[in-house]
């Protein structure tokens, strides 16, 4: 059996500390997102960059890291590390998405209207709550925190399903074409975040319990997650 040194368990550590961090980035960039929906303010919209940037810094910092360390540790550690890379590949998707999203709305006219607003508000406060989460369970080594977020990604598509229904299905003279498909393709941003988000919950099972649930049926996975909680 290989020993474990100390500059083993540092890196491991490091690793483990920097996706902790990140999982509070992503939720800092969809409350500044959130924000910058609610009140138009500059310093959510810079706040959402520098989250997408400092998600950039940490994604390198691990990819950088990961091939020497995972040779030196145990076969746990390795594990552990292996879901530090995953996460902070969802992460800083989840950020790049979040921007992309800042953007659009900066650049958007007219002016968001009352009812997408209202929706993409909804989805940003969601998105919000699931990686508040996120970094609970993460912290904790938490399976409650991870079944919360594989149900909860659902709401994020019922919403992105209602802005869908609405713009494609609306005669209104009120909404010109390029605004509905910029609308449409903020909530399909909102949409692929959660299913980022989602997979992190997935990730979180197979830390935790070490079986996987990506590709387990739908109905069999909601049996095993309503009985466990």
């Amino acid at each position: 059996m290989k020993r474990r040194t100390v500059q083993d368990l540092e890196t491991t550590k490091e690793m483990t500390g920097l996706v902790e961090q990140a999982c509070l980035v992503a939720k800092d960039a969809a409350f500044n997102l959130r924000d910058f929906l609610e009140n138009s303010s500059n310093m959510a919209f810079i706040a959402v960059q520098d989250c997408e940037k400092e998600l950039d810094r940490a994604e390198r910092k691990i990819d950088d890291g990961i091939t020497t360390a995972i040779t030196q540790v145990s076969e746990v550690e390795a594990r552990e590390l292996l879901a530090c890379l995953k996460f902070i590949i969802d992460l800083e998707r989840i950020g790049d998405l979040a921007w992309s999203v800042t953007q659009r709305l900066q650049r958007l006219t007219p002016k968001i209207l009352r009812d997408d607003r209202r929706d993409l508000i909804a989805m940003a406060d969601i998105l919000e709550r699931m990686l508040e989460v996120v970094h609970k369970g993460f912290v904790n080594r938490d399976l409650e925190s991870a079944n919360w977020i594989l149900k909860t990604d659902s709401q994020i598509d019922h919403v992105c399903r209602a802005v869908f229904q609405r713009h494609l299905e609306s005669k209104s003279k009120d909404r010109a074409r390029d605004y509905s498909t910029n609308l449409l393709l903020m909530a399909q941003a909102f949409e692929r975040a959660g299913d980022h988000t989602k997979n992190l919950g997935e990730e979180l099972v197979h830390l935790v319990e070490g079986r996987s649930v990506r590709h387990e049926p739908k109905r069999s996975r909601g049996s095993r997650t309503a009985h466990e909680t």
